[in-house]
């Protein structure tokens, strides 16, 4: 079987994306690093195969993206569509949030990760 998580071959990628975060990023990192929001532990820039996720907790398996401009140019939705499912077909769930929902409503955005890390925690 194949190394699906973190593989070597995407190791400069992820180092690449960690040093050159978004801001909108950043602003995410800054609250869910350190076990910030119900004592769980996410890892910045955590890849899937070739894709590289922004946010990953291994805990209860939840992906967090925060889509910026390039989300949204010709082409990207099929593309994040596609990335989307061949990671959740590893069993990973995803929550989407665009800057601009991290710029004007942060205290929602973490709102909805708190509600949905409480949720799949209950999962059996």
């Amino acid at each position: 079987m194949t190394k699906l998580y973190n593989k070597i071959s995407e190791k400069d990628k992820r180092q690449s994306l960690r040093n050159n975060m978004p801001p909108a990023e950043q602003l995410v990192w800054g609250r869910l690093k350190g076990k910030q929001i119900k004592n769980c532990k996410f890892r910045r820039q955590y890849s899937v195969g070739v894709f590289v996720i922004d946010f990953y907790t291994v805990e209860i398996k939840l992906a967090i993206e925060i889509d910026g401009d390039s989300h949204f140019g010709d082409g990207a939705e099929v593309a994040d569509r596609a990335r989307q499912s061949l990671v959740e077909s590893s069993g990973i769930r995803f929550l989407r949030f665009t800057n601009r929902q991290v710029y004007e409503e942060l205290d929602a955005v973490l709102e909805a990760i708190s509600q949905m890390i409480c949720t799949l925690r209950e999962l059996p």
